[in-house]
């Protein structure tokens, strides 16, 4: 079962890391023209800042490395996410409707597994197994 665990958290780290590249690196400019459209604050501030949390997120899961350190990353970027750029209630376009939804719980769901890690007290393959949390 421990392996299992591992390669889980590797496959939801990486998951993360990926998005976090895709923040900092490849899809700035896109994340940013997007984050305008959606009427963001600081659209550009606000995409790296969002690609730093899912960094750390990414990191603390891949690693086992303080996973409440990890969560609460992920947190901090998925509920203004969900509510500002996914926000399908107001949106009147049937097709881009379903899609925000589709995303929002998206989103929903891994900010769910993501507070469900916060339970477990010892992670099997961490780097450092003695800090927690």
């Amino acid at each position: 079962m421990e392996l299992l665990f591992l390669i889980g958290r590797i496959i939801v780290g990486i998951y993360y890391l990926f998005n976090a590249a895709n923040h900092l690196i490849m899809g700035t400019g896109q994340l940013t023209q997007y984050a305008q459209y959606k009427g963001v604050p600081a659209p550009r501030l606000a995409v790296i800042v969002s690609g730093i949390l899912l960094l750390i997120g990414g990191l603390s899961i891949l690693l086992g490395v303080y996973p409440g350190i990890g969560v609460l990353s992920l947190v901090m970027f998925f509920v203004p996410v969900m509510f500002k750029m996914h926000n399908f209630w107001a949106i009147q376009d049937q097709q881009q409707k379903m899609m925000e939804m589709v995303n929002f719980t998206k989103n929903l769901a891994l900010m769910g597994s993501a507070l469900m890690f916060l339970l477990i007290e010892r992670w099997p393959f961490s780097l450092l197994p003695q800090l927690w949390p």
